[in-house]
């Protein structure tokens, strides 16, 4: 049976029929937003079908990229999207649990789109709700873990609901860690933002704050998210 869901960006394609999570304003801001300065070595926790470690590898042309996912679908997606891919040399995936991951050197960058669902049931069997619950990776386990694998010079870049702000600033404070750039994403204009983009450091940091508001009020992408992602989207 022909594959069905092939999401066509500027410089790359990716099936998005396998993995729960699919491709999605989180994960191409996240790609879009994080500093990818310097980075030699990178790691994706949770990389679904590989978006943000695709983009990665475009805006950063050196970077040697590893992609991690707990779900063997997700796994065999993201690895033939690199391999299809212009990059496919610098991107490897893997099936593993983040928190019984090993490196033997440390990331100048670990992105995530974690998952965001840390209240009710988790339904037996349903991979969407794995991907996106806590249950699976908290956001306590990907902070702490996060640093161990961290180079001293290393960024953790995450996105997180808005109301996970207080829960994210007790974990940064307990692992020593601070907030260089955090940005509130507002999904239409005048309304209330509702995720949070993070980049935490190690040690301390002063915080750059602003926003990102990605749709207007007649529901046109803003020029603000336009600019942050014309590399990637084909429309813009």
């Amino acid at each position: 049976m022909a594959r069905q869901k092939i999401f066509r960006f500027k410089q790359f394609s990716v099936l998005n029929d396998k993995t729960a999570m699919k491709v999605g304003t989180d994960g191409v801001l996240l790609g879009a937003w994080c500093d990818v300065t310097a980075a030699k070595r990178v790691l994706d926790v949770g990389t679904g079908c590989g978006v943000i470690a695709l983009m990665i590898a475009q805006r950063n042309h050196e970077a040697i990229i590893d992609a991690i996912d707990i779900e063997e679908d997700a796994v065999e997606e993201a690895k033939e999207n690199f391999y299809n891919s212009p990059w496919a040399v610098r991107l490897t995936v893997k099936r593993v649990d983040f928190n019984d991951f090993t490196a033997r050197a440390r990331y100048d960058l670990i992105v995530s789109n974690p998952p965001f669902f840390t209240n009710g049931v988790l339904p037996a069997n349903d991979a969407r709700n794995l991907a996106r619950h806590c249950y699976s990776l908290s956001f306590q386990e990907l902070i702490t873990h996060g640093k161990s694998l961290m180079s001293p010079d290393g960024r953790l870049a995450v996105i997180t609901p808005v109301e996970a702000e207080l829960l994210i600033r007790q974990c940064v404070v307990l692992n020593g860690m601070g907030i260089k750039r955090l940005t509130h994403v507002v999904p239409v204009e005048n309304a209330e933002p509702k995720r949070l983009l993070w980049e935490l450091v190690n040690g301390d940091a002063s915080t750059v704050h602003d926003t990102i508001i990605v749709q207007n009020e007649n529901r046109d992408y803003t020029q603000q998210y336009i600019s942050l992602t014309r590399d990637f989207y084909l429309k813009m």
